[in-house]
């Protein structure tokens, strides 16, 4: 199996200074690639350029301007092509399924991040200093870099990865190890429904808080952009210090919130996996739940339109990516996948609404948010429980299935 692991790192300033503009460099290179497909396509032969022949022009780009393209690694720089191939690749997949297209774009300074090294040892070393107590990675054209690593890595590393966020900088290796021993059977099944008021509700009755970090960090994030929004916008290198800054602040509230968020579905995942052989969840199509409102003409008055409550589908829309549904489905199938266990998505539909007792279905069970209400028989429970429990069922019909 592939497992990631990313190390913060730790360069000098001279260091900082080279890897700036080796992501300068590499954000050229696309933008000019980008740029030589669009041309080509807009000209009266409809050329199209494939990832092969601009991959073949590198090695007179770099003879060309040895100062800058030259110093990095080959393979780093068709990477970088290869990145761009696969972002027309997506954009004419899109296409033909009948999607928002999304035309690649050109990239500014501060929205290219990330440099690609697809194999250990060119262009690249890790840990290439193996008799200095402290773990070096080393890259073409920076040097040998210092790495935190805080963690073994085990396996061999595959692929090397240099990323910036913010003005940390983050080395994140692929490795490849096999299988890990599963962890022991403890005979425990679960099924999980998650929401907005409560994160996680499973069968067995337990509830976990939605810790909605966004919005507490709400009113600090309010005062940064305020703050942003006094400076006029302008290229990254012309902007003050004091813009710079602003900048900076409202770029770090944003990413300590990712970072609260992962942690979150990291431990509530863990726990999930250490404790149940099997995990069943609601397939949550998260995309078309957090669809804006269509605006609704009004008939009678041209360019008016009629209310559709889309103040309050804002406000749901917001509360469901402050949740982080989809990262957390994402990290359990993963830990799961390690650890041995199994997981299975079943339809959402109508797992609110059934009785467990009774079987029977309607809108009128479930009277309020938290309140389960059979109409039939009686039956009274908490409503996110009887989901779980209906996900939990529904999960081992399925696996049943699957094993049949």
């Amino acid at each position: 199996m592939i497992r990631a692991y990313k190390f913060l790192m730790r360069p000098t300033v001279g260091q900082t200074i080279a890897l700036g503009e080796m992501l300068r460099d590499h954000c050229g290179l696309y933008n000019g690639a980008l740029q030589e497909r669009r041309d080509a396509y807009r000209h009266a032969s409809r050329t199209s350029i494939k990832h092969g022949q601009q991959s073949a022009q590198l090695k007179e780009i770099r003879a060309f301007d040895p100062e800058r393209h030259g110093r990095w690694s080959f393979s780093s720089q068709q990477a970088t092509l290869r990145r761009l191939d696969k972002a027309f690749a997506a954009f004419f997949r899109r296409i033909k399924s009948g999607e928002t297209p999304g035309y690649p774009r050109f990239r500014g300074a501060s929205w290219f991040d990330t440099v690609d090294f697809p194999k250990d040892g060119d262009g690249c070393r890790w840990d290439s200093t193996p008799r200095d107590p402290l773990t070096r990675v080393r890259l073409q054209g920076v040097g040998h870099v210092k790495v935190n690593q805080h963690r073994a890595v085990v396996g061999k590393v595959k692929t090397v990865s240099v990323k910036r966020e913010g003005r940390k900088w983050f080395v994140v290796l692929t490795a490849e190890q096999p299988q890990p021993e599963p962890l022991p059977a403890t005979g425990s099944v679960v099924g999980i429904d998650m929401g907005i008021a409560l994160f996680l509700t499973d069968s067995n009755g337990v509830h976990i808080e939605n810790p909605r970090h966004a919005r507490k960090g709400a009113a600090k994030l309010e005062a940064a952009q305020r703050a942003l929004s006094r400076y006029p916008r302008r290229k990254a290198r012309n902007r003050t210090r004091n813009h710079q800054r602003a900048v900076e602040r409202v770029a770090f509230l944003h990413g300590k919130v990712r970072r609260q968020r992962l942690d979150h579905a990291h431990k509530t995942a863990l726990g999930l996996v250490r404790e149940n052989d099997f995990i069943a969840h609601e397939d949550l199509k998260i995309r078309n739940m957090s669809k804006t409102a269509k605006p609704k003409p009004d008939p009678d008055k041209p360019g008016a339109f009629l209310p559709n409550g889309g103040a309050a589908k804002t406000g749901l829309n917001r509360s469901i990516a402050d949740a982080g549904w989809g990262v957390f489905l994402t990290i359990l199938h993963a830990k799961a996948e390690s650890a041995g266990r199994k997981v299975i998505a079943v339809d959402p539909r109508n797992t609110s609404r059934q009785c467990p007792e009774c079987g029977h279905i309607a809108k009128e069970n479930r009277p309020t948010q938290e309140k389960f209400h059979c109409v039939s028989c009686g039956y009274q429970a908490h409503a996110d429980e009887v989901g779980a429990t209906n996900v939990l069922r529904a999960g081992l019909v399925r696996r049943n299935a699957n094993q049949a």
